[in-house]
């Protein structure tokens, strides 16, 4: 594969920073994670709300003192043509990075050590598998006020892996984090839905948790689409143990629907109605089957 690193296209095997960098020592720079999806007729590829995750990558490498070396309209061209120069014709998963290139030591955040690489590779599912069971994670949720979730800072997922290895070693799929107050925060890198009485609610991006184009794309299909009700609202613990229906979602897990949580089995067990429909929805609009949804989707092949 070929990657991307402050304006050159390499080998990936060329694509390397300096053992001693702020980057790898000190987990300085933060990053977006971006999907392109195949068309039902294999002839395009679409990447899913490009713009979007731009922005969202260029307001995260401010917040930290990393500014984009390029604009946004640069960094956007740069996705596209490294999918292209790949020839990628399947689903992808393209991850740009803003880091702290510097080999100085001491961890500080400088705008000149900023460094912005991009990388790809197919992707089909990231969860494999029709539904997960999930626990409720003993870690909680770095603090906002700490390391800012809103950044997807690269040093901040030393958190999640801790929460995911927990999960894994007691024999889950997955961990859901509660923030320092005890409310539900997100996935390990995932956000949360649930369903009550025919109402899909999710908890608000300031519990905590990144603000997730994912998220606020189902918020969009759910209310706009689909005629669902919807509410944001803090959730507590015990409340996932009885919702009708829960589902995980991001740009990785796209929408994962989760069977139990703790043990408890939520509904009868099964993929339930508005989880599926929300799935099957998220999925004709990816892949370009949606007309009215057009606009968030760039093409590569033009």
């Amino acid at each position: 594969m070929l990657s991307y690193i402050d304006g050159n296209i390499v080998d990936e095997a060329h694509a390397t920073v300096s053992i001693r960098s702020r980057a790898l020592n000190y987990g300085l720079g933060c990053f977006g994670g971006i999907r392109a999806y195949a068309s039902d007729d294999g002839k395009q590829l679409f990447v899913f709300r490009l713009a979007d995750h731009v922005r969202r990558l260029a307001d995260s490498a401010k917040i930290l003192f990393l500014p984009l070396p390029i604009s946004t309209s640069e960094l956007s061209s740069a996705v596209l043509d490294l999918l292209r120069r790949n020839d990628l014709h399947e689903d992808a998963y393209v991850r740009p990075m803003v880091i702290s290139k510097t080999a100085k030591l001491a961890p500080l955040l400088r705008e000149e050590d900023a460094s912005l690489v991009i990388w790809c590779m197919p992707l089909q599912r990231y969860i494999d598998k029709d539904s997960i069971d999930v626990c409720i994670s003993s870690w909680r949720r770095t603090p906002d006020n700490s390391i800012p979730a809103r950044t997807k800072p690269t040093g901040g997922y030393l958190n999640s892996a801790l929460a995911r290895r927990e999960a894994y070693d007691n024999g889950f799929d997955e961990a859901i984090f509660l923030t320092g107050q005890g409310m539900v925060s997100e996935g390990s890198a995932e956000h949360v839905f649930i369903v009550r009485n025919g109402v899909l609610i999710s908890p608000p991006s300031t519990e905590d948790n990144l603000d997730g184009i994912t998220r606020r794309t189902l918020i969009t299909l759910a209310t706009e689409d689909l005629g669902l009700s919807f509410v944001e609202r803090p959730i507590g613990r015990t409340e996932l143990y009885v919702a009708d229906e829960m589902f995980l979602c991001g740009t990785g897990a796209q929408v994962t629907p989760v069977r139990s949580v703790d043990r408890r089995v939520l509904g009868d067990g099964g993929i339930g109605p508005i989880t599926k429909q929300m799935g099957d929805h998220f999925q004709a609009v990816v892949h370009g089957r949606v007309d009215d949804r057009r606009e968030w989707l760039s093409p590569v092949w033009v």
